[in-house]
């Protein structure tokens, strides 16, 4: 995976106020922010979502983007991690589904199957998920899963009918 450009999608979530403001503000600032490793080429609208696994904690805002890079996966992924940060994001500080100021999470790049201590591609909760499934089907819905051989389109019908409604889209052109 040299000099060649890749497709990545990346999931975003924030609940919490981060540098840039609320969690809509953020995920606005983080689209830029991650923009600088490549290009965006698509952008989901924001969705409010409910939390899932530890529901004492605010709603979140998600969204997913497509970035054209020519970051190898492992790469990208630290250059991710290294937003999160910028953005007050401490991995260590908060319970694994606790509220966070910015998630960036690399869901697929291109058709990769990988398998990293660091680095599952694609990642392994994206059908169980529906606020990264409707924000990617709503930009990719013809995208296919690499192990599950079905669309995103499909594994989002697949899915129980609950949560993920859509917020109004922020423009940020």
């Amino acid at each position: 995976m040299g000099d060649e450009h890749h497709t990545a999608y990346i999931g975003l979530g924030s609940n919490l106020n981060s540098p840039a403001g609320g969690p809509k503000a953020t995920l606005a600032a983080a689209i830029i922010r991650v923009g600088a490793l490549g290009e965006v080429t698509a952008q989901s609208s924001f969705y409010d979502t409910a939390p899932v696994g530890f529901t004492d904690q605010p709603r979140f805002a998600n969204a997913v983007i497509a970035l054209e890079t020519q970051l190898p996966p492992l790469a990208l992924l630290y250059e991710l991690l290294s937003i999160e940060r910028e953005f007050g994001r401490d991995r260590g500080a908060t319970p694994p589904k606790g509220p966070r100021t910015l998630d960036l999470d690399l869901l697929l790049i291109d058709d990769a199957i990988i398998t990293h201590p660091q680095l599952i591609l694609p990642h392994p909760a994206i059908a169980e998920r529906r606020f990264v499934l409707a924000p990617l089907a709503e930009i990719a819905p013809q995208l296919v899963h690499p192990l599950l051989r079905k669309t995103i389109e499909t594994l989002l019908c697949e899915l129980s009918d609950e949560g993920a409604n859509r917020l109004q889209s922020v423009n940020i052109s």
